[in-house]
């Protein structure tokens, strides 16, 4: 094994690690608006109940190939895989879809970095409310703005992967999530005492069961149980490689309930952050891009003390933003290190360029590529974004499913015993058959929803 590869310190800097893998952008512009628009807490329950059944069992499989092979996960497959058989050609399929999420993530990340400097120097208070739209536009324009924050994303994210696993990647999510975790409380409290922000909390949350019905029941259970699977990552190797820096003293089944826990209530704050704030301005919520770079920034802008609030919550957005990147940049270090025995200096360093090369076009999507003739009129951002979410990362999950449980695989009964290995929630044998059977027929379902 490469002496550079490092373990973790400690089991909170793992778990804080995978929680940051898992809380990112989608977190705050996605699961609050899905819940809202899905009947509130009919949705939330339906959530909670696939995040049980789908989200941690495919959590702990990524986990077990990791600490198991204690390689990533192209060397991993093949550590485990029988003699002759060809699964760890996934691994390079997950390789190529972290670095198509990183394409298009280092942008998103540094339009946040834009927008923190923008409030915390004031731009926000010479422009008038009916003109918030016009900043995201003219920074959408600016293809050097740009490319300087995604860059500055991209050589911070390396810096911080260069110094190893506790000195850089465990050290600065640490920070990082007890930093977010503590932004995202003070915000929603703020929020929540603003005049009308009952109304907020009663479309969030209050069940309403006939809101449910009139959108149809097979839709909200398909909504949640999208967005359970979708929110924590799985199916491109990066929580396999967290995995395999991981000790053996705890179960992984107790470990990925952990991290669900901490990424459910990042999630679930984030609505008590926007909802009440919205409905108190009376600034219709939306999802996507919009609500954090034209709705909120308006919200904001409507508040006492505005600037300050504007400037708290997009360094809440940077850490959730950055802690996803250093994570995603690390399964793509330790790649050409186990791979291609590289020293992890020289492996960051290639990775670096190639990423500073190949987020490129997302950037000049936006401005000088505009004009491409893409389907639909989407831009590559949108087709980036496609690409890994609706194909790379169902995808992977199934045939990582499939490799634990089938016996052409790795087979039940060694995924069970690294499962199991340890002190805390254990599986034991009762689920084996809805492993096997039930779980990759629910994820087929979301691949072929994805694909329609």
């Amino acid at each position: 094994m490469n002496d550079d590869r490092g373990s973790f310190a400690s089991r909170l800097g793992f778990i804080m690690v995978s929680a940051g893998c898992a809380v990112g952008i989608g977190n705050v512009w996605k699961f609050p608006y899905v819940a809202g628009e899905n009947g509130g807490g009919v949705f939330v329950l339906f959530y909670l109940v696939f995040l049980v059944l789908m989200g941690i069992p495919v959590m702990t499989m990524e986990y077990s190939i990791g600490r198991a092979s204690r390689l990533s996960i192209l060397r991993g497959y093949r550590k485990l895989e029988k003699p002759g058989s060809k699964w760890h050609i996934h691994g390079r399929f997950a390789v190529a879809g972290c670095y198509l999420l990183m394409m298009y993530y280092t942008t998103v990340s540094g339009w946040i970095i834009i927008y923190f400097f923008k409030f915390l120097t004031g731009t926000f208070d010479r422009v008038a409310i009916d003109e918030v739209g016009n900043v995201f536009t003219d920074m959408l324009d600016n293809p050097a703005e740009m490319a300087i924050f995604m860059a500055v994303t991209v050589i911070l994210g390396f810096t911080v992967v260069s110094f190893g696993i506790k000195n850089g990647l465990e050290r600065t999510n640490k920070f990082m999530m007890t930093g977010l975790l503590l932004l995202i409380t003070v915000l929603a409290i703020k929020s929540l005492t603003l005049e009308g922000a009952a109304e907020g909390m009663r479309f969030y949350l209050m069940p309403d069961f006939e809101k449910a019905s009139r959108i149809g029941m097979e839709k909200v259970l398909s909504a949640a149980m999208n967005q359970a699977f979708f929110t924590l990552s799985i199916g491109i190797g990066c929580l396999e490689v967290l995995g395999s820096y991981m000790s053996d003293k705890n179960t992984l089944t107790g470990e990925a309930v952990r991290v669900c826990a901490m990424d459910t209530f990042v999630a679930f704050i984030a609505g008590i952050m926007i909802f009440p704030a919205c409905f108190s301005y009376n600034i219709k919520p939306d999802q996507g891009p919009s609500l954090i770079f034209v709705t909120l920034p308006r919200v904001f802008m409507n508040m006492a003390g505005g600037r300050i609030w504007g400037t708290l919550f997009f360094v809440f957005m940077t850490f959730a933003s950055f802690s996803t990147v250093t994570t995603v940049f690390e399964n793509l270090v330790a790649f050409m290190m186990d791979d291609l025995g590289m020293s992890r200096r020289k492996s960051v360093i290639i990775n670096m360029i190639i990423l500073l090369v190949l987020s490129m076009p997302c950037v000049l999507g936006f401005n000088v590529l505009r004009d491409l003739n893409i389907p639909g009129g989407k831009t590559i951002l949108d087709i980036e974004d496609f690409l890994v979410s609706n194909i790379l990362l169902p995808g992977g999950a199934l045939i990582i499913t499939l490799f634990c449980v089938s016996k052409a695989g790795w087979g039940f009964d060694n995924y069970l015993k690294e499962v199991d290995t340890g002190k805390g929630i254990k599986i034991k044998d009762g689920p084996k058959n809805y492993f096997q059977y039930m779980l990759p027929v629910l994820i087929l379902i979301i691949l072929i929803e994805g694909l329609i």
